[in-house]
């Protein structure tokens, strides 16, 4: 059976999926479609913590649907501006998970992580699949992965 390892970017999954279609990511299809037939080594969900209950509540569906989640303080700068990105701790997990994964699965449409894909791909020997929203997903994150799989009307709720 195929390995694979889970890796969401959740806060640019809710801003890409509310922008472009005012609905929100439907979490529990997504496992489902991503972990059919597979058996998961690892899945991650990367979050920024703010405090609020709303919030804590969407953590515990996510860890009820099987994810661990890692959160990260949400930091407001003294000039107005906020810092809140996994990017390192993703690309850091991902390189982790290169042992007992043979799949990889990113749902982000950040191209910072091209050269991640890239290093899994011909360092590693792993496939790569990125799920996205098409017009927010960077072309050179599209065009790394092995496989491009849309955030459409099936992964909406």
């Amino acid at each position: 059976m195929e390995n694979v390892a889970l890796l969401v970017d959740v806060q640019n999954v809710y801003y890409t999926v509310r922008q472009a279609y005012g609905r929100h990511f439907d979490y529990n299809r997504f496992w489902a479609q991503a972990t059919q037939g597979r058996q998961v080594v690892a899945a991650f969900a990367y979050a920024i913590d703010r405090g609020d209950s709303k919030q804590r509540e969407f953590q515990n569906i996510l860890r009820a649907i099987g994810f661990e989640v890692k959160l990260k303080p949400f930091i407001q700068r003294a000039d107005g501006s906020a810092k809140g990105d996994w990017d390192v701790g993703i690309a850091i997990d991902a390189l982790e998970q290169t042992a007992a994964a043979d799949t990889v699965v990113l749902v982000s449409g950040d191209g910072d992580f091209t050269p991640l894909v890239q290093t899994l791909q011909q360092n590693h020997g792993k496939s790569v699949e990125v799920y996205g929203v098409p017009p927010l997903t960077a072309a050179s994150l599209v065009h790394a992965a092995n496989r491009f799989i849309a955030i459409d009307e099936q992964l909406l709720l």
